[in-house]
């Protein structure tokens, strides 16, 4: 007997609303894309931070800044990035991604207590 499988985070946010989005960010995004063995997953997960911060998109940075955890990537190091990227991405956006990676990196702090 098969248990049904946990819907993925995308289903679980788009999947009832636009199933074939939820379908491609499953299978071609973390499917295929993040599973290329070209890059390894903490270079893709720092790419994919600095890329949400330069585009101001703090709405998926908390995701992907757990995400760069899991990856291997520390605090200090995501930290660094986003200050460096303060000088070329600009001040704002820097400042509201540094907001979001204190709200995360506080609730894994407080999930290792």
């Amino acid at each position: 007997m098969t248990t049904p499988q946990q819907p993925t985070r995308a289903q679980q946010l788009v999947g009832d609303f636009l199933p074939k989005m939820a379908e491609l960010t499953d299978d071609v995004l973390f499917g295929d894309i993040w599973a290329r063995p070209e890059l390894a997953r903490c270079d893709r997960s720092l790419i994919t931070v600095a890329s949400l911060v330069t585009g101001g998109n703090t709405e998926q940075l908390r995701s992907h800044l757990a995400l760069a955890r899991q990856n291997g990537l520390t605090e200090t190091e995501l930290k660094e990035a986003i200050m460096h990227l303060a000088f070329y991405a600009g001040w704002p956006k820097a400042m509201s991604a540094l907001l979001v990676a204190k709200d995360v990196f506080a609730d894994t702090t407080e999930a290792t207590r």
